[in-house]
């Protein structure tokens, strides 16, 4: 729905305060036009304002909209291909989608008015109330009674509150870091509500406008061709950066979103003065030689990054800590250095590194005590 805001203000049935429907598309299968969180709104009037599919379910989904308006409640609706009836209402890709259609509330419309970076609705409650986010890491500034009241958990006792927060906040908040949008269950208490409720869970929908987090990978070579499709599962845009550009311009590495052929702490210097860094960034210094090393890190760990991690055994991590002190970086600033990268988990190949890396890098992320057992604190082999 976010993506209308720009549209809105504009649009006439908005100005002249038609009664708008909201349908968005809550859950994909197969090949689909647009992803979840995909918004159209259908005005009282008939008028229409976005796209879901590019026009085969759009005239089903105004009918149904209009029968929101006259009183039926939020409903869902599935559209798939229909093999049985070629002129129903379907997708000719073949894919499945389902739509959520319910009345614009007061809070979703000040959303669209806003341009928030995020938006939080209830699906399985109509007229439940939304929550806006304005960055990536604020979910955690909601208010416990927003939470409350858009769980609907007023009635429980607050240790029973404290546990459904904390399950909803677990699924949220990947998503909001990933900048992607998708449907939540939680499961909610026993005895919640009119006695049923306890056996459905309470459906959260996150829509973000945040792009995907990003992930620079430095070094062309073994272990950056394993990376990449991991970081890539783990829904980051990725650059592989490499000064060499006979080494870049292999085949390989072409699962990479972006490859770059330029000296990496120019290449790192100029995404950061251009605000395409964020607390979200992650980096990973797997060039393994000092030239391109220590310029690199000496700027990454000044900014504000959520990961960086370098490549090397404890003998050459000694010596580029080393290095960094006399080339003037702060001391305290090498505490924020996961060197040698990755978890102890007796990695030798390179699919294993890459493992071991990711495995360090969700635990980071995540905020897992002690990353688990990092190699730069244990007595892996990687490395020997």
């Amino acid at each position: 729905m976010l993506e209308l805001g720009r549209h809105f203000d504009d649009w006439a049935p908005a100005r002249d305060g038609e009664e708008l429907v909201v349908a968005t598309i809550v859950t994909t299968s197969g090949s689909t036009p647009r992803p979840a969180g995909t918004s159209m709104l259908v005005a009282a009037g008939g008028g229409v304002l976005g796209s879901l599919s590019g026009g085969c379910v759009e005239g089903a989904v105004v009918a149904a909209a209009q029968e929101v308006l006259a009183g039926g409640g939020a409903r869902r609706e599935r559209f798939g291909y229909s093999a049985e009836d070629a002129f129903a209402a379907g997708l000719s890709c073949g894919g499945e989608l389902e739509i959520h259609l319910s009345r614009l509330s007061g809070p979703e419309r000040k959303a669209l008015a806003s341009a928030p970076v995020a938006l939080l609705r209830r699906l399985d409650d109509d007229g439940a109330a939304a929550v806006t986010l304005s960055a990536p890491s604020s979910v955690g500034d909601i208010a416990r009674e927003t939470w409350v009241g858009l769980l609907g958990l007023e009635p429980q006792p607050a240790p029973v509150q404290d546990d459904v927060l904390r399950r909803a906040m677990t699924q949220v908040e990947p998503l909001l870091r990933q900048g992607r949008s998708g449907l939540v269950r939680v499961a909610p208490p026993q005895g919640c509500g009119d006695g049923t409720a306890g056996t459905r869970p309470m459906e959260l929908f996150v829509e973000s406008r945040l792009p995907a987090p990003r992930a620079v990978v430095v070094g062309a070579n073994d272990f950056s061709e394993a990376l990449l499709p991991v970081l890539k599962l783990l829904g980051f845009h990725v650059t592989l950066c490499d000064a060499r550009p006979s080494f870049a311009a292999q085949g390989r590495f072409a699962s990479a979103d972006a490859v770059e052929r330029s000296w990496p702490h120019r290449y790192l210097d100029h995404q950061a003065g251009e605000g395409l860094l964020d607390e979200r960034s992650v980096l990973f210094v797997l060039s393994h030689d000092p030239k391109f090393d220590i310029p690199l890190l000496l700027s990454a760990l000044r900014l504000d990054l959520a990961y960086v991690g370098a490549l090397g055994s404890r003998r050459s991590d000694r010596q580029r800590r080393a290095s960094l002190l006399e080339q003037g970086l702060e001391p305290g600033l090498l505490d924020r250095l996961h060197s040698p990268i990755g978890l102890d988990l007796g990695a030798v190949t390179p699919a294993e590194v890459a493992v071991a890396i990711a495995a360090e890098l969700v635990g980071v992320l995540h905020g897992a005590p002690g990353s688990t057992a990092p190699l730069s604190r244990g007595n892996g082999p990687i490395h020997h």
